[in-house]
């Protein structure tokens, strides 16, 4: 992790240079058909989807053993579940004796998970322990009727779950980001709040609005703009298509940023930068998190079709124990959706627009080289030879450009 300097040194030069770094990589253009072939979108579901870690929840939603969580945003049916013995597991809403839900409500409290379709019964670990008219499955083995299991992992109280059960720990994927997150103690961090946007966009047209500041002076000239020094921004890319921004600030504290008098409590562990700079990572795949001094916002971006997208705006913030939550946080939400709200408003326009007989590629800048990095892991996900030959990235970021710590 790199120090307070060294990160000062990078700014520096982000707002003196001339032009891209020596020897940094002309992007050819990124196939628009991207965003529109049935194709690369079923690729996606096939494999991106199910190979990468995916941001499921917080422990907040289920706080008690016995409490559990209906999770679906992914397109699979699952169970978060808080475990009598104080663990979390997750496993497929799906009874193994005809497929029928074992819950239909969005959350609840359970000492055992029982199908209402025939009664079929289970433990918090996911055995079967109790069946109706068990005279008449003869030999049944119950020891191989348990729940089908879905990989999760904390980070924090944070919850990601995986549908790859050969998948390389949640550790091992964020090893360089850990350091970083340090400062921000996830296993402190309060649920305050979650907001849900329908879009008309594919969902990476979304996502890549929130991954680059080239776009500030035009659709934020009243919020962002004015507070933002996009010139010094500093991009860092990491293995598996994660990436970093730091961007200097005009003013010093994000309480003048949001024009409030603020009383969120202080994550009082965090460093200079995050107070000083817009600091945010987009993490593989779907996410992008701005972290502060205050808390942050998660946003996770789901495709519900091949140009429709939900976006989840999670928060999270130091835990004001049980006191009254901080006025301020409403009033910040507000103005954060405001922006959000800029950021997404030409959605369906970029959509028809690329949808158009006229479109072909996207040819990115150096300024945009975390989308580039994104779509590049993206197609190393997904195994490049199963992709159409007009459809792929041309893996032009070479690895000396990808930072390990």
């Amino acid at each position: 992790m790199e120090d307070t300097q060294s990160i000062r040194a990078q700014i520096n030069y982000e707002t003196t240079r001339k032009g891209p770094p020596e020897g940094f990589p002309q992007f050819p253009d990124l196939p628009g058909k991207r965003y529109t072939d049935q194709r690369f979108y079923d690729l996606e579901k096939q494999q991106l989807w199910r190979k990468s870690w995916l941001f499921a929840g917080h422990m907040d939603e289920i706080p008690e053993p016995g409490c559990f969580k209906l999770w679906e945003t992914a397109g699979q049916p699952v169970i978060l579940l808080h475990t009598r013995t104080g663990g979390v597991r997750a496993y497929y809403n799906t009874c193994r004796h005809r497929g029928a839900p074992l819950v239909r409500e969005a959350t609840g409290k359970a000492d055992r998970l029982t199908c209402g379709y025939h009664g079929w019964t289970y433990n918090h670990d996911g055995e079967l322990i109790n069946l109706r008219d068990k005279r008449d499955f003869v030999d049944l083995d119950f020891s191989c009727r348990s729940l089908y299991p879905v990989r999760l992992e904390r980070l924090g109280k944070f919850l990601f779950a995986n549908f790859d059960p050969d998948a390389r720990p949640l550790t091992q994927e964020f090893a360089p980001l850990l350091p970083q997150w340090e400062q921000f103690q996830f296993e402190r961090l309060r649920f305050v709040h979650k907001d849900s946007f329908s879009l008309k966009c594919n969902w990476k047209i979304a996502m890549e609005s929130n991954m680059e500041v080239y776009h500030v002076r035009s659709i934020h000239p009243q919020t962002v703009s004015p507070m933002l020094d996009h010139r010094g921004n500093v991009n860092t890319l990491y293995p598996g298509g994660h990436g970093r921004m730091i961007a200097p600030l005009k003013v010093q504290n994000h309480t003048e940023t949001a024009a409030i008098v603020d009383d969120r409590p202080d994550i009082e562990t965090v460093g200079e930068i995050p107070r000083t700079c817009i600091l945010s990572f987009n993490i593989m795949p779907n996410l992008v998190s701005p972290m502060n001094e205050k808390g942050l916002p998660i946003f996770a971006f789901w495709p519900t079709s091949i140009n429709t997208t939900t976006l989840e705006l999670w928060w999270f913030g130091e835990d004001w124990g049980d006191a009254p939550k901080p006025r301020s946080w409403d009033t910040y939400i507000d103005y954060f959706n405001m922006i959000v709200a800029e950021d997404t408003q030409f959605g369906d326009g970029i959509q028809q627009g690329v949808e158009s007989y006229a479109f072909g590629g996207v040819p990115l800048n150096y300024q945009e080289a975390r989308l580039y990095h994104w779509h590049q892991a993206v197609d190393e996900i997904i195994g490049i030879g199963n992709i159409p030959p007009e459809l792929r990235a041309a893996p032009v970021i070479e690895p000396h450009w990808i930072s390990q710590t």
